[in-house]
């Protein structure tokens, strides 16, 4: 239910955006910068410690019969 609720939504938002026509009526310019000194912040980062490893799990699954 889930993935068709959002395979609609997806499609609502696509049809949408291709729907609207855009025209570019002023390219405008880009401000003129002037950049000069400033410095790099300092940052004391301390990353999480993480463990990734493999296990092996045995599932039991039903048994189902189907007749044709």
């Amino acid at each position: 239910m889930l993935k068709r609720l959002m395979a609609v939504a997806t499609l609502s938002l696509t049809l949408g955006a291709v729907a609207c026509t855009a025209e570019v009526e002023d390219e405008g310019q880009a401000p003129e910068v002037d950049v000069r000194g400033g410095e790099m912040p300092q940052v004391d980062v301390d990353p999480a410690n993480v463990n990734v490893s493999t296990d092996t799990q045995t599932v039991v699954t039903p048994e189902v019969n189907v007749t044709p």
